[in-house]
């Protein structure tokens, strides 16, 4: 007996109101939206400066332009092996 009182006062009213599945799941996903929304961020805006760079090399021409996409594509794969 003393257990259970023991245990009533530790868990207050959380033992007797358990939220429903529909409202865990959205407070759940709205803590995983806050973490992982910087992140997709970071690598849309990661991904439309490189797009943005080779359109400007390939308006200045056709050499650098090349040049600058072989060497973004083995540095992108570097980089991305190494994380």
């Amino acid at each position: 007996m003393d257990n259970l009182v023991l245990e009533e006062r530790l868990l207050g009213s959380e033992a007797e109101e358990q939220p429903n599945l529909k409202r865990r799941i959205w407070v759940e996903s709205k803590l995983i939206w806050r973490i992982a929304s910087p992140s997709m961020l970071s690598r849309v805006t990661s991904f439309g400066m490189i797009v943005v760079t080779q359109v400007f090399l390939g308006h200045v021409a056709e050499l650098e332009l090349a040049a600058f996409a072989l060497v973004q594509s083995v540095v992108l794969r570097f980089v991305n092996g190494i994380l």
